[in-house]
C-alpha cells in the first residue's frame, strides 16, 4: 500500500520559480488584507461573483452546466433544482457556502471530507453519498476515433479509507508543526488527494473546494473574491497536464509533484493579480465613466457587460451601461479609440 511522510518535503530542494511564486504570493496577500480594511463594504460585491463563477465553472470542468440566469438564481437560492445538472451546481454552492462562513471550524479529516462529499449530493438520492469508492476508477481519456485510453489507475478502493486518513493526519502534524511551507504543503496534499481518487464520483470538484478550504485555513482568502475554479477552468488543459506529468510512479512515491504545485501556486497568484486590479478600479473616487474606460482597457478582445460588471462591482449595470454610451460617443470624434469602442458598440448589449 502507498504510504505517506509530509516530513520528507522539507528535504526538497525547490527551483527559483517555485520560490518565486511563494514569495510573490505572499506579497499579494499581504497587500489584500491592506485593500480589506480600506474598502471592506465595496469589495464584499466581488464575493457574490466569485461564488457565482465558482460554481458554475468548477462544474462545468465535469461537464455539468446550466444557463447563466438559472446559475445565478441557484447560487443566489431564488430558485429549486430542476435536474440532475442543477442538484450537483446546488450541492456545490451548499459545500462552497459552508467553506465560505465556517472554513476555521472545518478540521481536514477523513470524516469531514466525507461530510463535505455528502452535502455535495444532498440535493438529489444518491447512495455514495458521503462514502469513500466501492469499485476501481480511473482515470482516462476518449480520442477522437472513439478509444479509450487509461491514463493513470487511482488507489483501489480496499486501501482507499485508511490512504485518506494519513494524507490529513501528515497534513495536519506538518502544518501544525510549522514544519512545511504551507503553499507546498497545500498542492502536495491536493495532488494526493486526487491520486487517491476516493470517490466513485466528485472528486474533481472535492479537490477544488478542498483547496479554496485549505488556503482559507492558512490565511490566504483570494478564492472568496476571485473565482480560483473558474481560472482552473480557462486553463483547463494545462490543469490535467500538470496533474498527469506529476502523477508517474506515485503508487511506489517516487511522484514528481513539481508540475502540479508550480500550476496551483501560477493559479492562486494570478489570482491575487486579479483581485488587486479590481480593486484598484474601486479604490479612488472617480466617475463611473472613468472606471468603465480603465476596465476597457484591462480586458483583451471581446467582453461583455457582465464582464465590467465583474471588473467594477461598485457600478449598477445602469451605470455601466450609461457609461458605455458615452465611450461609444467619444469614439466618433475621436478615431484613436475608434477601433477599441468599435467592440464596445458590437458587444456591449449582451
Amino acid at each position: 500500500m502507498r504510504t505517506f511522510n509530509y516530513s520528507k518535503i522539507k528535504e526538497e530542494k525547490w527551483d527559483s520559480e517555485i520560490l518565486s511564486l511563494i514569495a510573490a504570493i505572499y506579497k499579494e496577500a499581504g497587500k489584500q488584507e491592506m485593500y480589506l480594511k480600506q474598502r471592506p463594504e465595496q469589495l464584499e460585491k466581488l464575493v457574490e461573483i466569485a461564488k457565482i463563477q465558482s460554481t458554475e465553472a468548477s462544474n462545468a470542468i465535469e461537464g455539468i452546466v446550466t444557463t447563466n440566469t438559472r446559475i445565478k438564481q441557484l447560487v443566489t437560492e431564488k430558485t429549486t433544482p430542476k435536474n440532475r445538472n442543477e442538484q450537483e451546481i446546488a450541492g456545490y454552492r451548499d459545500v462552497l457556502n459552508i467553506i465560505h462562513e465556517s472554513f476555521d471550524a472545518i478540521p481536514i479529516t477523513k470524516n469531514y471530507i466525507l461530510q463535505l462529499h455528502k452535502i455535495l449530493y444532498s440535493h438529489m438520492n444518491n447512495p455514495i453519498a458521503g462514502k469513500t469508492k466501492t469499485v476501481q476508477n480511473y482515470i482516462s481519456a476518449t480520442y477522437p476515433d472513439g478509444h479509450v485510453e487509461t491514463l493513470f489507475t487511482p488507489l483501489n478502493p480496499t486501501d482507499t479509507p485508511i490512504a485518506l486518513e494519513n494524507i490529513c493526519n501528515e497534513y495536519n502534524r506538518i502544518i501544525g508543526n510549522m514544519e512545511v511551507e504551507p503553499l507546498i504543503a497545500i498542492p502536495t496534499f491536493i495532488h494526493d488527494f486526487l491520486c487517491i481518487h476516493p470517490f466513485n464520483d466528485g472528486n474533481g470538484r472535492m479537490s477544488r473546494l478542498l483547496t479554496t478550504l485549505l488556503l482559507y485555513r492558512c490565511g490566504f482568502y483570494v478564492g472568496k473574491y476571485i473565482s480560483l475554479e473558474a481560472k482552473i477552468a480557462k486553463n483547463k488543459d494545462l490543469y490535467y497536464a500538470s496533474l498527469n506529468d506529476s502523477q508517474h510512479n506515485w503508487h511506489d512515491g517516487n511522484d514528481n509533484k513539481v508540475p502540479f504545485i508550480k500550476y496551483i501556486l501560477g493559479t492562486i497568484l494570478a489570482a491575487y493579480k486579479d483581485f488587486e486590479e479590481r480593486f484598484n478600479l474601486i479604490e479612488t473616487k472617480k466617475s463611473a465613466l472613468e472606471i468603465v474606460r480603465e476596465a476597457t482597457y484591462i480586458k483583451i478582445g471581446k467582453f461583455t457587460k457582465q464582464d465590467i460588471k465583474e471588473l467594477c462591482p461598485s457600478l449598477s449595470i445602469s451605470s455601466i451601461e450609461g457609461a458605455l454610451r458615452k465611450l461609444i460617443a467619444l469614439s466618433k470624434t475621436k478615431k484613436s479609440t475608434a477601433l477599441r469602442c468599435g467592440s464596445i458598440i458590437r458587444i456591449w448589449r449582451s
